[in-house]
């Protein structure tokens, strides 16, 4: 089978990765950077699962995979609180397009306002930690959860949950 990975994110593939080999076999990966065809930074759930399944779609038209993943990472606003959304997606050859949703968790209102003047996550997370390439390792994720959660196993949920759904739909 061939699996198709729509990101270099190091975490992201990760993510799939891990979960793919649990539960697939003879798998081999191609990775390409689709795009998202969304903003740089999603600012809803609409948006931030709109991303994935750009992803995963257009993963599938330049790979033509069995199997073809997307993931996004984004915000959303309820109330006045600020929280990270994850959504993924898997594209098939059919046109079947399986989505799902993962961890949300508040942003600390510092960040919040940081991203509501049209910055984008990534970027700042690397200057409140004064690291470099934060979304690449622990994520906004790890620094809120003390390490807890890091990026990578917030996606592997996600991927679970698509590999659980397309298990599901080609079960004999």
């Amino acid at each position: 089978m061939i699996v198709g990975i729509g990101t270099k994110n190091r975490a992201k593939v990760a993510a799939i990765q891990h979960i793919v080999d649990q539960y697939l076999q003879d798998v081999e990966y191609i990775q390409v950077a689709a795009a998202s065809n969304v903003s740089e930074q999603p600012f809803s759930n609409e948006e931030t699962r709109q991303g994935a399944i750009n992803r995963a779609i257009n993963t599938l038209e330049e790979v033509k995979a069995d199997l073809n993943f997307g993931l996004e990472g984004g915000v959303h606003e309820i109330g006045n609180e600020m929280y990270c959304t994850n959504w993924g997606a898997a594209a098939l050859k059919d046109g079947t397009v399986i989505s799902a949703a993962g961890a949300q968790f508040l942003l600390p209102e510092e960040i919040a306002n940081e991203l509501r003047a049209g910055k984008e996550l990534g970027p700042v997370m690397d200057a409140y930690t004064k690291q470099q390439d934060t979304r690449l390792g622990a994520g906004a994720v790890g620094v809120f959860t003390a390490g807890l959660v890091d990026r990578t196993e917030m996606f592997e949920h996600i991927v679970k949950l698509i590999i659980g759904q397309y298990l599901f739909m080609h079960r004999k």
